[in-house]
Order: C-alpha cells, then sequence, then structure tokens
C-alpha cells in the first residue's frame, strides 16, 4: 500500500506547480470536507452542505445547536494554521504546534481550556482504555513530541502521520477536541510531505474506532489495522485528487 501511494503521489507531483488559484481552490475543498468529517465523527449534527454554507457564507442554519456552529468555525480556523505550517518547509512538531492547533478549535467553546492540558482525569465510554493521570500529561506530551521528531527520518510520513494521531489520541492530553487535534496533526505532516489530506469519512468511524482500541488494548496491543486505515484513506484522498486535475487514476497507480 505504500509503495502504492508512493507511486500516486509522484504522478500527482508531476501536475505540480498548481496556479495560485487551484491552490486556493483545493485549499477550500479540504478545509470544507475535513471540517465536516472530523466534526461529523464526534457527534457534529452539520451536513457538509451545511458546513459549507456557514463557512463561505457565514450563515447558521436553523435549529442547530450553536455548538455544532462554533466547532466547524474554530476547526476551520486551526485547519488555517496547519495548512500554513504545512507548507512553511522542513517541519519540527513542537508542543506548542499541537497546544495552537487546539486552541484555535477549541476556543469559542472554552476559551479557559483551549490549548491548555486537562486538569483532572478523562474517561472515555466504549472502551477498557484508560487516559494517563494529568498530572503525567506534560512528561508524556514532552517525550512524545521528541519521539515524533526522532522518527521522521526513519518511518514513512504515512506511518509516522498515523503514529502522531494514535499517539496524541492515547495521552488525551485536552479536556475535549483530542481527535480533532489528532486528526489535523496527522494531516500537517501528511501535507508537509507531499501527500494528500487524509479525511475519515462518518461511514468509516465503527472501524476508525475499532481500529484505535486494537492499538489501545491492553493484551497484544496492535498498530496495524489503524495503520492500514490511514493508508487506505490516504489512497482515496490521492484518487479525489486525480479526479479533481483529471489525472487518469490508473495510470497513476501504475
Amino acid at each position: 500500500m505504500l509503495k502504492r501511494i508512493d507511486g500516486m503521489r509522484e504522478a500527482i507531483r508531476e501536475k505540480r506547480p498548481l496556479t495560485a488559484e487551484e491552490v486556493l481552490q483545493l485549499k477550500n475543498f479540504y478545509r470544507i470536507g475535513l471540517t465536516y468529517t472530523s466534526n461529523a465523527l464526534e457527534g457534529n449534527s452539520l451536513t457538509l452542505t451545511e458546513t459549507k454554507v456557514l463557512l463561505e457564507d457565514g450563515l447558521t442554519v436553523s435549529g442547530k445547536p450553536i455548538r455544532d456552529c462554533y466547532e466547524a468555525e474554530g476547526h476551520a480556523e486551526a485547519f488555517d494554521y496547519m495548512f500554513e505550517a504545512a507548507n512553511g518547509g522542513d517541519l519540527t512538531i513542537t508542543e506548542a504546534t499541537i497546544c495552537n492547533i487546539h486552541k484555535l478549535f477549541y476556543k469559542r467553546l472554552n476559551d479557559n481550556a483551549a490549548g491548555i492540558y486537562r486538569k483532572h482525569q478523562v474517561i472515555i465510554t466504549g472502551t477498557e482504555y484508560v487516559p494517563p493521570a494529568a498530572e503525567d500529561v506534560p512528561a508524556q506530551m514532552e517525550h512524545f513530541v521528541m519521539a515524533l521528531n526522532e522518527r521522521k527520518t526513519a518511518e514513512h510520513p504515512v506511518i509516522l502521520a498515523a503514529y502522531a494521531h494514535r499517539k496524541l489520541v492515547d495521552i488525551h492530553p485536552f479536556e475535549d477536541g483530542n481527535g480533532r487535534t489528532a486528526r489535523l496533526l496527522m494531516n500537517l505532516i501528511l501535507v508537509n510531505k507531499g501527500y494528500q489530506i487524509v479525511s475519515i469519512p462518518p461511514v468509516l468511524r465503527p472501524a476508525y474506532i475499532g481500529a484505535l482500541r486494537i492499538a489501545q488494548r491492553d493484551k497484544d496491543p496492535n498498530d496495524e489495522p489503524f495503520n492500514e486505515l490511514i493508508a487506505e484513506c490516504e489512497i482515496e484522498s490521492q484518487k479525489e485528487f486525480c479526479r479533481l486535475f483529471h489525472i487518469s487514476i490508473k495510470s497513476a497507480a501504475d
């Protein structure tokens, strides 16, 4: 799968450089799409069309919770930060990077907790996994960032991005919004390395949650199902790019 991804990546690179207008349109396409899917995975009720209307026209949807609108606006702002950082050259992930992503997403919901490590224990429903104690979060985040940067030259970017996502939700450093922060961090790594933005559609939520649970279980934890899921989503995103720019998918895959 990684060989196929890298082959598709090279075919996509031949299409570049894109014009300034194409870059802007592509950014907006993924900005809306990722905001919709990432929020929908967490139970946000806005549809793709409603997300588009809110972000492009500034119009809220009658009957929808105001929190859902705040989540969409915050995610879009965090996406802009991620996209700019990803295109800023050689990338070194810092704790400040991760905290800034969370702060931009969460500040409309609870400004006092935005970008701040949690001060209490969190319990994740539907799983036996227990995140670390609040007092252990700063040390675990420091170790995580160090390990992430040490791995960046040794691991395939797709595997590195999956690791970043999975490890951040393991630590669960914030009171809420950890999944969305993790998915933006994952895409920060992918875009910086010339890969496509991974969007996990709501229909894959059971597989997505299940793969995370397998990676987090006490007995025989296994990252492979989660890595495969992220790789599959990367391939689908590459296919979408090929469709948008009239690149033969078969030729690109070959």
